[in-house]
């Protein structure tokens, strides 16, 4: 079954998101099902199970995304880079990035730009979502943080990565996209659970959402109910 014609442009801005330490077969082919169910715009999916989703939803019309040293952004900028080109050959069509922001509340800003420019030039042509965790920044280093990351390349600018650092409002979203260049996406992220959050953010300035509750939005607009699928809060 898939969702209603009404509902298809909602659901291809959403970034229907399975995150976990603990991700099961059962759960990816679950997550997979929805994704096909409810036609996402993509499905992100940790880096190890990228080939294996690749092949799932080929010839779908559904991306599939990755994601990049979540939570922390310590790894090192040449490892990200590494992981960045390795998901690419497995298929992920999108990155979700998460800089260093020690390296941004220390005033490091050519170490928080190089680290950012070090994934976008490892992947070229591949769009790089950043999560800037706005939350944590002051208002200067929040426009600080979206000038480096605009300058280093990134096709996306995501206001935080989860619900655990912050839930997404429409002013975060209004806000980076006040700044960013129009060439460059909104991407909204953190505790988005229904669909009048994800209508707020798209009104907003928007152009994507991700959510660890896609089916359930979807099953709302629908008017029916689902069992979530078991992954982290984003």
């Amino acid at each position: 079954m898939s969702t209603q014609p009404v509902h298809a442009e909602l659901a291809a801005k959403i970034q229907s998101t399975l995150i976990s330490n603990a991700l099961t077969t059962a759960q990816w082919d679950a997550h997979i099902q929805s994704c096909l169910r409810y036609h996402f715009g993509a499905a992100m999916i940790p880096a190890a199970w990228v080939k294996r989703t690749a092949d799932a939803l080929h010839g779908s019309g559904i991306k599939v995304a990755s994601f990049i040293d979540l939570p922390f952004g310590t790894m090192t900028s040449a490892g990200k880079a590494y992981e960045a080109a390795r998901v690419v050959e497995n298929g992920a069509q999108e990155i979700d990035l998460m800089p260093n922001i020690g390296f941004l509340l220390s005033g490091m800003k050519n170490e928080f730009f190089e680290d950012v420019r070090g994934v976008v030039e490892a992947v070229p042509g591949t769009p790089i979502k950043i999560m800037l965790e706005l939350p944590l920044l002051s208002p200067t280093e929040r426009e600080r943080a979206v000038a480096l990351s605009v300058e280093a390349g990134v096709a996306y600018l995501k206001n935080a990565s989860s619900g655990a650092v912050g839930t997404a409002t429409p002013e975060d979203i209004r806000f980076l996209r006040h700044l960013a260049p129009r060439k460059v996406g909104i991407k909204a992220s953190g505790g988005i659970k229904n669909i009048m959050q994800v209508r707020e953010l798209l009104e907003a300035g928007a152009d994507l959402v991700g959510t660890s509750a896609g089916p359930q939005i979807m099953a709302e607009l629908d008017g029916s109910d689902i069992v979530p699928e078991r992954g982290q809060p984003y």
